[in-house]
């Protein structure tokens, strides 16, 4: 049996796997994508603007098309979901999970031509698209399982033989789900099934940079659903923006901060309050100390800072260096990011593909000028020779503490080095943002490592992780919350207590015998 796929694997381990997803790259580079449809209810709409996505590494490959939905394509896809509640919400939850599991098998089915569309969409390695395909399988499964190990999220309270009591927790009605490009399908699927499962209908919104990706697994998903059930509509900003402000009942997000903490402050049109479950962006510290193990801690930091072309929230922005072991770390982390390879996916020794767009790679240009000029750039900058926004692996030093630089996020291959003196002025330096996705520590000291559990302002941290210093969560396995600016509600993701958000609780009292 092939070995398990997720974000600390180091290969795919599987002729099979390695095949299907060369061929179907190929083969979606070859043949121009079809225009997907919105799906609403039973009908298939083709209206709107064309929006089209070209392969980042093939500027005349269209991988992806879609059209950008109107104001009354969206209202007409909450009907739908609204219609569809009721009869969705009176599934037993039984029955929605075995729908729910019959989709994740038609999936898993289909890892291989899933990950090859993901790649031509964002530009994600084999490694990466598989990883992340894979993910939606494991997700769907630990969404499940959680609704059966929670019987429903139905709890009997004290009763007596006449007053039967009980605490149940019952759906909000219809979910928007607005998704990101980095993880077209995981993150799409995540929140998706989140919603489904706990018997909420869905108006699920793609990226417009990813069309293709999310909707194809959210294809997948509809053929085992009720119609209404799940309804998709495309576009980019001002399709998400519309989406919030229809009568929807919650709302899932994730993306950057300030599109998530504009969704929080839209008001629903009945002016009544509605959930909001928002995971948003991060500048996350890796923390070595004195006593850490330099070559776990250059490994960590590598993986974490630049899979994906540091295309994601929880990458690692800033590595807080200790003085002591400063020059052997850097040294270690400059070499390391010089030997990653950068290329096209379909290359089985690409290690880096191209940043998704062209502005995010203008904003990596100004950062880079930008350190140069207040900084120093150690390694790394625009690659020439390749068709598309191609990065090798930035690392910065010499920035004033509090420079933007390591403050903002720039969503690509860029990490910042910050040396300090001491371990307190590293935790002081970790939390010194306002974000608080995910850290990491490398440290030999169990005082350091109590003091960095207690004291650290994220919501996922990693002690020791050679396999990512700040990235690398998995359902099931870690939990993914984002605090501070970084996320919504103090729950996230992955874990225990992410599904009762898409819910709300209710008392019941029974008086029986009358």
């Amino acid at each position: 049996m092939a070995p398990r796929v997720d974000y600390s694997s180091s290969s795919l381990g599987n002729d099979d796997l390695e095949r299907r997803f060369e061929e179907g790259l190929a083969r979606l580079r070859a043949i121009p994508s079809p225009v997907e449809p919105h799906l609403v209810g039973e009908a298939k709409i083709e209206a709107g603007d064309l929006i089209e996505r070209f392969d980042p590494c093939r500027s005349g490959a269209r991988v992806g098309a879609a059209r950008e939905a109107s104001a009354e394509v969206v209202d007409h896809a909450v009907a739908s979901a609204k219609a569809a509640f009721k009869a969705w919400r009176a599934t037993p939850y039984t029955e929605r999970v075995a729908r729910l599991r019959a989709a994740g098998a038609k999936i898993q089915e289909k890892v291989g031509e899933l990950a090859a569309i993901v790649s031509a969409e964002t530009g994600k390695t084999r490694l990466e698209a598989v990883g992340e395909t894979q993910e939606v399988v494991d997700m769907i499964e630990h969404y499940c399982s959680l609704m059966e190990r929670n019987d429903g999220y139905w709890v009997p309270l004290r009763s007596t033989d006449s007053e039967k009591n009980y605490d149940v927790l019952v759906p909000y009605g219809v979910f928007a789900v607005i998704s990101p490009f980095n993880f077209p399908v995981a993150l799409a699927v995540g929140m998706t099934v989140s919603a489904l499962v706990t018997g909420n209908t869905v108006v699920l919104k793609p990226s417009d940079k990813t069309p293709r990706s999310t909707a194809t697994v959210a294809e997948l998903l509809r053929g085992h659903l009720p119609v209404g059930v799940l309804n998709i509509v495309h576009g980019g900003p001002a399709v998400g923006a519309a989406l919030a402000a229809t009568d929807v009942d919650g709302i899932a997000f994730t993306g950057s901060a300030d599109v998530g903490w504009q969704l929080l402050a839209t008001p629903s049109p009945s002016g009544l309050p509605r959930p909001v479950l928002a995971e948003m962006g991060g500048q996350n510290p890796a923390v070595a100390a004195a006593s850490a193990n330099l070559a776990d801690a250059a490994s960590g930091i590598i993986r974490s800072a630049f899979g994906l072309s540091g295309q994601k929230c929880s990458a690692c922005r800033r590595a807080v260096v200790v003085d002591a072991v400063a020059d052997e770390l850097v040294d270690r982390i400059v070499k390391a990011a010089q030997e990653l390879v950068v290329g096209d996916p379909l290359d089985p020794r690409t290690d880096l593909g191209p940043v998704v767009d062209d502005a995010i790679a203008q904003r990596v240009d100004t950062a880079i000028a930008q350190a140069r000029a207040e900084g120093a750039v150690l390694t790394g900058g625009r690659v020439h020779g390749l068709e598309g926004n191609f990065f090798s692996p930035v690392v910065v030093a010499d920035l004033p503490r509090d420079h933007a630089l390591t403050r903002q996020e720039l969503f690509a291959p860029f990490l910042t080095v910050i040396r300090v003196s001491t371990f307190d002025e590293a935790m002081a330096e970790a939390n010194a943002v306002r974000y608080g996705l995910s850290a990491g520590l490398f440290s030999a000291d169990q005082r350091e490592i109590d003091r960095f559990v207690a004291d650290i302002e994220a919501g996922v941290i990693y002690v020791n992780r050679a396999a990512g210093a700040t990235t690398g969560a998995w359902p099931g396995v870690q939990s993914f919350c984002g605090w501070k600016r970084s996320g919504s509600t103090g729950k996230g993701g992955l874990g225990y207590w992410y599904l009762p958000g898409f819910m709300k609780e209710q008392s019941r009292t029974i008086v029986v015998g009358r």
